[in-house]
């Protein structure tokens, strides 16, 4: 793929999502107290203020508005032949392409957007728990069993691929809801997990195509951006919080996007491992979170200070200190995936053996301060 074509994507992608969800988050601070979305200090929450509750409006926002723009665009291209003019030829030819894939991506969208209303209904009012697995499942199921879109993998039992299908969306959603517990931390690293999966799909060709995946690379770019403008107000001191509107949005979209995208081909059948190794931080964090509570004897679902930011506050780092690790570790989790889908199995290896490594220095510096901790 030529520079110039990613440079017009990039630019196309990312910047209008950035703009938007910058510029509309500065009312939805205004206004959040009217809108009953406000976070008050008290319980398993770290934060001092009170703190308007609704970024993830000017992140939906600024996915939702570029793509119903961009679909119009390509819809009207067929009438109005003067309007591809406006783009260089080199997005100009994927036109056709983007048109074939209209209706999967607003399958997504609308799901999305389901889960959306979830969240803020959950920041609002505070759904049941019940109430929000049974939607996410729902909600999972549709995109799996109604849209087609499915994890890729070699297992011959098509009914379990559909099961981990819906498991994987409800997890990598649930993931994200429990990293945001920090100013900056769920947003940025969704932000670099969605960027190192678009940087995969950009060098990645679709099979026998021999064309990068402009398709699944563009809706990760595009929600980039959006997290980029929301995390203009959210790096410390957070000036609004993310919300489960926000993380429930963007859980479902980087688990479809990894769902839709294709990874593994006949010398590389290892690459369908990349959406696990590049979400290795967040699934981590969900699964060490789940044990402590179940071992301690105490709800799986209710929040509380044992996640791996709290984790690492303890241990003697600062809540920033505590952020920016997270980040240097999904950095490097992005970085190896990228590497993990270019080369052979037996560099694969070798590649997956470096993230594991990497998780297990984690748990032995953990266990130190979970030793000096039981020594009091």
């Amino acid at each position: 793929m030529s520079d110039k074509l990613v440079l017009w994507l990039i630019l196309l992608a990312v910047l209008p999502p950035l703009i938007i969800s910058l510029i509309s988050l500065y009312p939805v601070r205004r206004w959040a107290q009217r809108l009953g979305l406000m976070a008050n200090p008290g319980g398993h929450s770290t934060h001092t203020k009170v703190t308007p509750l609704g970024g993830g409006i000017g992140i939906y926002l600024g996915m939702m508005i570029p793509m119903v723009a961009g679909t119009l665009f390509v819809l009207f291209s067929d009438a109005m032949p003067w309007l591809p003019e406006l783009l260089p030829e080199s997005l100009r030819r994927h036109l056709p392409g983007i048109h074939s894939r209209l209706g999967d991506l607003w399958g997504v969208l609308g799901c999305a957007s389901g889960l959306f209303v979830l969240g803020i209904w959950d920041d609002r009012r505070g759904a049941p728990v019940s109430v929000r697995l049974g939607i996410e499942f729902l909600l999972a199921a549709v995109t799996v069993y109604v849209f087609d879109v499915r994890l890729t993998a070699f297992i011959g039992a098509a009914w379990l691929t559909d099961l981990l299908s819906v498991v994987w969306i409800v997890a990598v959603i649930n993931s994200f809801n429990m990293l945001d517990n920090m100013d900056g931390l769920s947003g940025g690293i969704a932000m670099i997990i969605a960027g190192a999966m678009a940087a995969v799909m950009l060098t990645t060709p679709v099979a026998g195509g021999g064309q990068p995946q402009l398709f699944v690379g563009g809706l990760l770019l595009a929600l980039c951006g959006a997290l980029l403008g929301f995390l203009w107000h959210n790096h410390p001191p957070a000036k609004i919080f993310m919300g489960d509107g926000g993380s429930y949005f963007i859980g479902y979209i980087i688990a479809t996007a990894m769902l839709m995208a294709t990874f593994a081909s006949d010398p590389r059948p290892h690459a369908v491992l990349a959406p696990l190794c590049v979400m290795a931080i967040p699934l981590y964090d969900m699964s060490t979170v789940l044990w402590i509570r179940i071992r301690e004897g105490r709800s799986p679902f209710k929040g509380d200070r044992s996640h791996f930011s709290h984790r690492l506050v303890d241990l003697g780092l600062s809540r920033t200190q505590a952020v920016l690790t997270i980040y240097l570790v999904t950095m490097t989790c992005g970085l190896a995936t990228l590497v993990l889908v270019h080369v052979t199995v037996l560099q694969a290896f070798a590649v997956l053996g470096i993230v594991a490594c990497m998780l297990l220095l984690v748990v032995i510096l953990e266990s130190t301060g979970w030793a000096k901790q039981n020594d009091k």
